[in-house]
């Protein structure tokens, strides 16, 4: 008798969503001051994203809204920050094409 492994042991990684109201709904890890501002990839069921400000009076939000939708191809208003506004996990909901934006969010290269 053959026993399964209980856990995935596959490569692919998947951003965990949802689709809430006309939006896509998932998880972001940031890690502010970067020396840059980029999309990384998928870590533990989020999408990471480096940004270069600082965590100061909003400006990581603001840059995180900035580069959530020109990676997206939406307007900044389409991207809304759910909850987590003063922690590095955040909860994104982004209007729009909710199959582009779900064929975006799980490609397989985020560089």
């Amino acid at each position: 008798m053959r026993l399964r492994c209980p856990f995935n042991t596959s490569t692919e990684v998947v951003i965990v969503h949802s689709l809430r109201n006309g939006q896509v709904v998932f998880k972001v890890q940031v890690v502010p001051r970067s020396s840059r501002t980029a999309v990384v990839g998928a870590h533990n069921g989020a999408l990471r994203v480096r940004i270069a400000a600082p965590p100061v009076d909003g400006a990581a939000n603001e840059e995180l809204i900035r580069i959530l939708a020109k990676t997206f191809d939406v307007s900044r208003s389409a991207v809304k920050i759910l909850s987590g506004h003063s922690a590095k996990l955040k909860q994104i909901g982004i209007e729009g094409s909710t199959n582009d934006i779900v064929a975006r969010l799980n490609r397989d290269s985020w560089t």
